[in-house]
């Protein structure tokens, strides 16, 4: 399988639907059946890397910043800036690219664009990693408080922010919060990015539309739902809610990964995506 590093490429969608216009940055690699893999809420395209030279012998793949973060444009104030007009752009560029009919895989927020799209008929299969839209009632309350944090904490200036957010306790709190195995020597660097709660930013604009997201859509094609068990943030008591909405979804759980798999077990995200992929195109082969 291929090792090399995705190639990076910019490119400004031909008119993002209900997002504004701007350029949107992707990385490109590999051959054979398409699969786009999106990114979590403050993340960016590059926490799929390691899942990316897992899949590149056997899949085109497609690594999007999304909208407003990583390298990509922020759609303008008062533009639509939610889940669906997300879905919308993903959906747009993918088009754009020529993929067609693609697996889907995503993390919390893309775990739930990924959901989205396939409930819309535009994949060929979905494998969803801790998906916003199925947390119990305490974490959606948990997402409104800190929404408020984050307006609050844009308030404060960015140098101080910064300071307090690598400070020891922080960093602690990051690693359980965002590890499996807050122990491992591959967190000990881990930290929030407090950047991202800046007065306005993109983060701070979504944030108060995941806390009332919910998915309870039907999704005509395969789904995988993978869970991390020692996910602090989405809890995995939100993967038997993602069943009951989505009945024929084959559940997985990833032990000893946290809310981040692809950062705790590459290997094993890349194998459930390759499964997932697998899987649907038995189905269409008849």
């Amino acid at each position: 399988m291929s090792a090399a590093t995705p190639t990076r490429r910019r490119r400004a969608a031909a008119a993002p639907v209900q997002a504004g216009r701007g350029a949107v940055v992707y990385d490109l690699a590999g051959s054979g059946t398409p699969v786009v893999l999106l990114h979590g809420l403050g993340h960016r395209r590059q926490t799929w890397y390691p899942v990316m030279r897992e899949l590149a012998g056997g899949h085109r793949l497609l690594a999007l910043d999304l909208p407003g973060f990583g390298a990509s444009d922020a759609p303008p104030p008062g533009a639509r800036y939610d889940v669906a007009s997300l879905a919308d752009t993903v959906q747009r560029i993918c088009s754009e690219l020529g993929l067609e009919r693609p697996h889907l895989a995503g993390n919390s927020l893309g775990g739930a664009l990924a959901l989205e799209l396939g409930a819309r008929g535009f994949a060929a299969s979905v494998t969803a990693f801790s998906p916003a839209g199925f947390a119990p009632a305490a974490t959606h309350a948990g997402l409104r408080l800190l929404a408020a944090g984050a307006r609050a904490a844009g308030r404060v200036p960015e140098p101080v922010r910064v300071a307090a957010a690598t400070s020891p306790p922080a960093r602690a709190i990051a690693r359980r919060v965002l590890r499996g195995d807050p122990a491992s020597p591959a967190a000990a660097r881990l930290a929030f990015d407090a950047t991202l709660v800046s007065a306005g930013s993109p983060f701070v604009r979504l944030v108060p539309r995941i806390a009332s997201y919910r998915f309870a859509s039907p999704v005509p094609c395969p789904v995988t739902i993978a869970w991390g068990d020692r996910d602090r943030l989405l809890p995995p008591s939100g993967a038997p809610r993602a069943l009951r909405r989505i009945p024929h979804a084959r559940l997985v759980t990833l032990l000893g990964c946290g809310h981040i798999p692809m950062a705790d077990a590459p290997h094993l995200v890349a194998a459930e995506i390759a499964r997932t992929a697998a899987a649907a195109e038995r189905l269409a082969d008849g």
